[in-house]
């Protein structure tokens, strides 16, 4: 009896054929995608003492470029080797790096300006989206772009109310200027959750009937969603701290708390999309629990460990997006829309360009002069060099942006309508042209405003070698453990005194409940884990 090898049965059936050329494509533009990736992280390392260009850039402009390579050698029918998707973006790429910046950013500064932080995030997104959508429905009908509504010009306000917090990682840096960073990357943070809120509300309200029942409906809703968002992710930190402590995998397995660490940090990303909430508050947020609790409580190997691990994956996953952003902005099916009228869409980018920066303008130095007027400590104001930074630095337009976009003015990726086209492709020169150009004038004119690293409203931070940036830091605190067992914090005599000096009397209550009731419970620092036979052991044997 004859039998016929598997390869050829497969070769002589077309469905084989045509599964077996779409597998070999797709490896081979993952080849390419992950060669460019490692030349992205070359390039960024060669160029890291200069003060024009980060890694951001040089990943947008290397993807820019080989678009153009691939338009050329496809006779202009593809320009990307990867269609831009906006879940694998909001799903797989974001979370990591949401979570790595809750996980090392330095929560004095964080929690000191929060009444700021959320000012600028959610008050002043609600600005910023209303006078870009206010805009762009009074100047578009005159340009004639095609056919918008009411939702249509909302979710436009949404869309570019988001500002590029991933880019502001590599713009600013927390060392050198830890209030600016704190303010641009907080307000960056609650920004992207509140536009996907506004955006999601605009999509789900009927627009037709507008009324102020359905405005205190939706403030009602967004409230709603910030605390619950919040605390899904303080709960899954704690949970996370919990379990470690308790069960303690160390005794068996150091990968096993590793691992848990990693995956209760994206399960309650996930669960907060199961919930239709805010999962970049979740994942940010849990972050910063884990890193006051959950991190403290696996052993040294796994503390160095989860450091390296999230801030490299962080790290990977920038550069992917912004390289995936560059190489799908010259899609050729989007831009053949617009050939027959370059001039609109010209105009509309340049329209939209302006609406960002004069919404922005309206809401930061406001804001800045409100927050300025409530705090007693000179050296806690937000300068007017500093409000123009926090201007600049918020310019910036991402991929946060770009997957709103599409969801609003796409079909699984592909549009037919003009006026869809003309927005995909505005907002992608957008994208382009606020990173590149404000993105390449940021670290300059913060040296050029600041000519001095900025050191103000904080202290000397304590750290060690095996501790996330501010790990060590209590939640509220930078003072190191023997400051803070020699002095305590002074009790405010009076109600006066309670109102000009609220965080110090806010980490002192903080302290004591943390002390008393959190650590006990939850573990934290203090609490050494213990492995038989381990330098513990030998070391500490009163924790055996």
């Amino acid at each position: 009896m004859t039998t016929i090898p598997l390869s050829m049965l497969m070769s002589k059936l077309p469905k084989f054929q045509n599964l077996a050329s779409s597998d070999h494509s797709s490896v081979v533009s993952l080849n390419l995608f992950v060669a460019l990736l490692c030349a992205c992280i070359v390039i960024g390392h060669l160029l890291e003492e200069n003060q024009w260009v980060n890694e951001s850039i040089t990943a947008l402009l290397i993807g820019v470029s080989t678009g153009i390579v691939i338009l050329l050698i496809s006779g202009g029918k593809s320009s990307h080797l990867l269609v831009f998707s906006e879940d694998l973006f909001f799903i797989y790429l974001l979370p990591p790096i949401i979570f790595n910046a809750g996980f090392q950013v330095k929560k004095k500064q964080f929690f000191v300006n929060f009444s700021t932080i959320v000012m600028f995030g959610a008050i002043g997104t609600l600005i910023s989206c209303s006078i870009i959508a206010f805009g762009a429905t009074q100047i578009f009908k005159k340009l004639d772009v095609g056919s918008l509504d009411i939702g249509d010009y909302l979710a436009i306000g949404a869309i570019f109310a988001a500002t590029d917090s991933v880019c502001t990682l590599q713009v600013l840096n927390q060392d050198e200027t830890p209030l600016l960073y704190s303010l641009v990357f907080g307000e960056g943070v609650v920004n992207d959750a509140t536009s996907v809120v506004l955006f999601n509300a605009i999509q789900s309200f009927d627009l037709t009937h507008i009324d102020s029942g359905i405005a205190w409906q939706f403030m009602g809703s967004f409230v709603y969603l910030f605390f619950a968002s919040t605390m899904l992710g303080v709960i899954a930190g704690l949970l996370s701290a919990f379990i470690i402590k308790k069960l303690y995998f160390a005794r068996h397995s150091t990968d096993r708390e590793v691992a848990l660490m990693m995956l209760m940090a994206y399960l309650s990303y996930i669960l907060s999309e199961l919930f239709y909430l805010s999962a970049i508050l979740t994942v940010f947020f849990c972050g910063i629990v884990m890193s006051h609790y959950t991190w403290h409580n696996v052993t040294e190997s796994s503390r160095v460990t989860t450091k390296h691990a999230f801030a490299t994956l962080s790290f990977v996953c920038e550069i992917f997006i912004f390289l995936y952003v560059g190489m799908d902005a010259l899609d050729i099916d989007k831009w053949r829309f617009v050939s027959d009228s370059p001039g609109t869409s010209v105009a509309v980018t340049s329209i939209l360009l302006s609406l960002v920066m004069l919404a922005r303008a309206a809401f930061v130095f406001p804001l800045s002069f409100l927050s300025n007027f409530f705090k007693k400590n000179e050296r806690e104001k937000i300068s007017l060099q500093q409000q123009v930074i926090i201007w600049w630095a918020g310019l910036m337009r991402g991929a946060v942006s770009i997957a709103l976009a599409y969801n609003q003015f796409t079909r699984s990726g592909h549009t037919q309508l003009r006026a869809n086209a003309i927005m995909i492709t505005s907002t992608i020169s957008v994208v382009l042209v606020s990173t590149v150009v404000f993105g390449l004038m940021t670290k300059p004119l913060i040296r050029l405003l600041l000519p001095h690293k900025q050191t103000t409203s904080t202290t000397s931070i304590v750290s060690d070698a095996h501790s996330p940036k501010s790990i060590i830091v209590p939640l509220l605190g930078q003072d190191s453990e023997a400051e803070l067992s020699g002095h305590e914090v002074r009790r405010p005599p009076s109600i006066r005194d309670l109102m000009t000096a609220p965080t110090h009397t806010v980490h002192r209550l903080w302290r004591k409940f943390d002390n008393g009731v959190m650590r006990p419970i939850f573990g934290g620092r203090g609490f050494v884990p213990f492995v038989p036979g381990s330098p513990t052991e030998r070391n500490n044997p009163a924790w055996q």
